[in-house]
């Protein structure tokens, strides 16, 4: 059997497959997500998916057979993104469970689950619950008939769903070129854009959980490079460049120039402001302070959250907001069950294109306001000691631990969070100018680094 500490992560479960993640392992993860989803959400049965990972067939087969033991259903909608999974879920008011690893290279699988109506499982939220159930073994009651298991496919539902969000009618005839990266985005990314009055074109469309062109992780800037010259090559109007599983998109504008997920957070919430005035945005701790300085300039309320797809949507809950961004590329939406969709994200974008009548390289202008160092990573003995001889090092200035250790010193500022799987410390700064970047950047560097 699999490695139960190694997989399970803060917000899913991860690892190489089968050395981590085998069949046998699934089939006690899926024993004890049904046993969680029975007794916390009353749940009869399980929507499972996958992305296009080889392995993903033995594992969701593995998973499936330990739901349907524990007595309760399982409907299997195939081949999906994880956004697909996600609506899913709220559609048809049931838990689901998405096997795939995302952005991770061809030899990881994972799963990702939620509860029905798409309620978020996470490290605080059900997670280690799963995780204890799965070491322990859960048995089968006496006299529990087993499950059945269905299939369903809810592609055309989703991409309805997806252009419910905007008004087609301000759509110009803009060329798109999609970058899919071989992930799920090539099953979804032509589904959603039927109809619509764009010319797009699809880039390694192809479903290919080997990923022979490029890795599916377009955080990375050399995974958008093929993009960004197909854009300059074709002319077109905007790029987009998909996950692994679709569910995040970055752009890039028609001078092959990408936009961070920052950027696209604030065109979006500004959209969403336009719509429902007042609006409350969230955005991550490491996103730019452009968003909030965008939502409160348009009348929203704009409130700060840690990082991660659980603690977002659990404050949505909370606070009833319309639309949170990550800088990371996930855009949630209320109306989609608080859940991430990169699709939904994208015609939002292209709505506002349409009602700006210039091009994204105009459109972004201004929501684009300081430079920023991106994200870096630091390898440290003991991340802990780091962060808190950085926070003394900065004691005179504003501080807070809602997410690492944010430093807001004026004209910059900075965010130092440990990797919750590796011996890492990920800094984001911000500041006026890139130059100014550089040197606040080489400034941290001289005391992350010291010995001690």
């Amino acid at each position: 059997m699999g490695d139960l500490d190694a997989v399970f992560k803060a917000y899913d479960v991860r690892g190489l497959s089968p050395e981590q993640l085998d069949a046998d392992l699934c089939a006690r993860i899926g024993a004890a997500f049904a046993r969680f989803a029975a007794e916390r959400d009353g749940a009869t049965r399980v929507l499972v998916a996958r992305d296009m990972r080889p392995t993903g067939v033995e594992l969701v087969a593995a998973f499936t057979d330990g739901v349907l033991a524990q007595g309760l259903d399982v409907v299997d909608l195939g081949l999906a993104s994880t956004d697909i999974a996600y609506f899913a879920a709220g559609h048809l008011d049931a838990p689901a469970a998405m096997f795939t690893a995302s952005h991770n290279p061809a030899q990881y699988n994972g799963i990702k689950m939620c509860l029905s109506a798409a309620k978020p499982i996470g490290a605080d939220s059900g997670l280690g619950e799963i995780k204890a159930m799965a070491a322990a073994g859960v048995d089968v009651p006496a006299g529990t008939a087993r499950g059945t298991r269905t299939e369903d496919d809810l592609l055309g539902l989703y991409a309805d769903h997806v252009r419910s969000f905007v008004d087609r009618s301000v759509f110009g005839p803009l060329k798109i070129v999609a970058d899919t990266a071989n992930g799920m985005g090539g099953l979804v990314v032509p589904a959603v854009f039927e109809g619509l009055p764009f010319d797009l074109e699809i880039m390694y469309g192809e479903l290919d959980g080997t990923f022979p062109n490029h890795p599916a992780d377009p955080i990375n800037p050399a995974n958008q490079v093929d993009l960004k010259r197909r854009v300059l090559e074709a002319g077109a109007d905007v790029g987009l460049a998909f996950d692994g599983d679709a569910d995040r998109v970055f752009l890039v504008d028609e001078k092959g120039e990408g936009l961070s997920g920052s950027t696209t957070t604030a065109i979006v919430a500004a959209g969403v402001l336009t719509k429902e005035p007042g609006a409350t945005i969230l955005y991550n701790c490491i996103c730019s302070k452009s968003v909030p300085e965008v939502v409160a300039e348009r009348g929203g309320t704009a409130i700060r959250t840690r990082v991660g797809h659980s603690y977002i949507k659990q404050v949505m809950a909370e606070t009833g907001a319309a639309f949170g961004g990550e800088h990371s590329a996930h855009y949630y939406f209320r109306e989609n069950y608080r859940a991430d969709s990169g699709a939904i994200a994208a015609l939002l974008v292209l709505e506002q294109l349409g009602l700006a009548g210039v091009p994204l390289s105009e459109l972004r202008t201004p929501f684009e306001r300081y430079a920023a160092s991106g994200e870096i990573n630091f390898e440290v003995p003991s991340p802990p000691a780091v962060v808190e001889r950085v926070a003394e090092a900065f004691a005179g200035a504003d501080q807070d631990r809602l997410d690492g250790l944010t430093v807001d010193l004026g004209s910059w500022w900075f965010n130092l969070r440990a990797s919750n799987t590796e011996p890492l410390l990920r800094l984001n700064l911000e500041a006026p100018t890139p130059a100014e970047v550089d040197a606040h950047v080489a400034e941290l560097r001289v005391v992350i680094d010291q010995e001690g």
